[in-house]
Parts: structure tokens; sequence; C-alpha cells
């Protein structure tokens, strides 16, 4: 199967050579240094010129590895509760990303709730707009994309300690790519406040008490399942580290401070 892009042209460039000249700019836009051996990331989803100077900051600190995972939360609600797209490629406008078929087969073996699923897939963008800067740091990436629409830490739980193992087993390296917004259309004074308690809980490795501050506090973190299962997984595999590389909100761009858009990049190791 072949997942075309759905959000380029409107997210990001749809031509080649300016997409990118687009990545090189979000990326030119951190401090140099030695790419870092991570775990796990928390990353944005919105459009390049909103949120691509955060997510650019996070994945120009570390190294890509040959295999990654990404989790996104299912916007649209199409689909199974953890649907994994099938054997295939997906298409940028930079080229095909192969799905790692073997890493998958592992996941499925290791946890029922992941089902085979394109359909999750079809109009889904937040594991999209990550694939062309994984495609622009390492042109040999493959990947297992997991849209993810539940809503308990039971489950989290059971998907994270799954993935964990399918890592452990697989051999390899193997990167985590958790694709979350933080709170949305709130001023920013309010959506800093709430992404400050969610982000809290991120220090502590604690992906329990994320899930229970943003109920409690009503913060609209979009993705706050796929960082949860990307903090499991990365205990699991020994993380004690977080990392925040940057924060800002969509109204640092626009000037509208009332109604903004969170977003934060950070690094788990």
């Amino acid at each position: 199967m072949i997942r075309h892009p759905i959000v380029a042209g409107r997210f990001y460039s749809k031509n080649p050579c300016r997409l990118g000249s687009e990545l090189d700019s979000l990326l030119a836009g951190s401090e140099p240094g030695p790419a870092e051996k991570v775990l796990g990331i928390i990353a944005p989803h919105a459009g390049y010129i909103y949120s691509g100077m955060v997510a650019g900051a996070v994945y120009s600190k570390i190294e890509i590895p040959d295999a990654v995972i990404i989790l996104g939360p299912n916007h649209t609600g199409v689909g199974s509760r953890a649907a994994l797209y099938p054997r295939g490629e997906w298409v940028t406008p930079l080229g095909r990303a192969e799905i790692n078929s073997s890493l998958s087969g592992l996941i499925r073996a290791k946890s029922p709730m992941v089902e085979e699923d394109a359909s999750a897939h079809q109009n889904e963008h937040s594991i999209e707009v990550h694939l062309p800067f994984l495609q622009h740091l390492n042109p040999n990436v493959t990947i297992v994309p997991l849209c993810l629409g539940f809503y308990d830490f039971t489950s989290c739980r059971s998907l994270g300690v799954a993935l964990a193992h399918s890592i452990k087993e697989y051999g390899s390296r193997v990167l985590i790519v958790a694709s979350s917004d933080m709170s949305h259309y709130e001023s920013a004074v309010s959506a800093t406040r709430k992404d400050e308690m969610a982000l809290g809980e991120v220090f502590e490795l604690n992906p329990e008490g994320l899930l229970a501050v943003c109920r409690r506090e009503a913060v609209s973190m979009c993705g706050v399942i796929p960082v949860a299962v990307m903090m499991v997984a990365a205990l699991e595999l020994g993380a004690t580290k977080v990392k925040l590389v940057k924060y800002a909100t969509s109204g640092d761009v626009t000037g509208d401070s009332e109604e903004v858009v969170g977003y934060a990049a950070l690094s788990v190791s």
C-alpha cells in the first residue's frame, strides 16, 4: 500500500526543493552541537509556519536511526483504537519511506490491541508532518506509523510496554516520536500556565500523572496519549532524563496572544 501526503502544499511545501530549503531553515534555528542518541521525543504537528521552528529545534539535536516509530493522535475518529499502517510506503515530496515490516510485526505480536488499519491514517496529519524532517535527516529512514484513539492509562501502559519489548527484540536503535501540540485556542497566559502543569509531569517521567493533570485542568493537549505511551516505553528502556528543547505558541508567529496553540519539543533519554 502507498500512502500519499494529504497536507503537502498546506502544512509544508509540496515542492521538493522548497521543502528542503524550508527544513534547512527550521533545523538551523538552534545552536549547533553533536547529535544525541535519545529514546524518544515530543514534537508538534501543526503547519511548519507555526510549529516548524519548535519541531526543528528538537530534530536538529538528535540522531535519526534507520527505524522510527511515530505515535500520533487520531483527530478524525476513523479506524481502530491502535491503528498500525499496513505494509507499504509513505510518500512525501522528498520521496518514499518504507514501512518497517519487521518492527511492525513484533509490535503486532506483542500487543493484541494493535490492528493493521489504513483507514485511520487516510486523512490524519499528525504523523505525516514529521516524515519530511526524518527523511531530510536520514534518507534511509523506515517508519512504523501508529494512530492512537484510546484514552485510558491502562491501554497506554500495555502498548508502551509492548513497544519497549518489541524494540529490545528488534535489536537495533529505534526512535519513538510522540506527535502532540499543547493547549489549543486559549490566551497565551492561560495556555502557558496549563502547559507548564502538563510538562511538569513529563519532566517527572510520570505518564499517568500527565493524563491526570490534562483531565483535571482541562489541558487540551491533543497528543497526550501518544506522549504517555512513549514515556511508558522509554521508562521500560531505561529512560532517566527529559530535556525541554523549545516551547512557543502560535502567537509568537501571528502576534495574537488572545487565542493561541502551544507547541513543545522535548527529548527523553
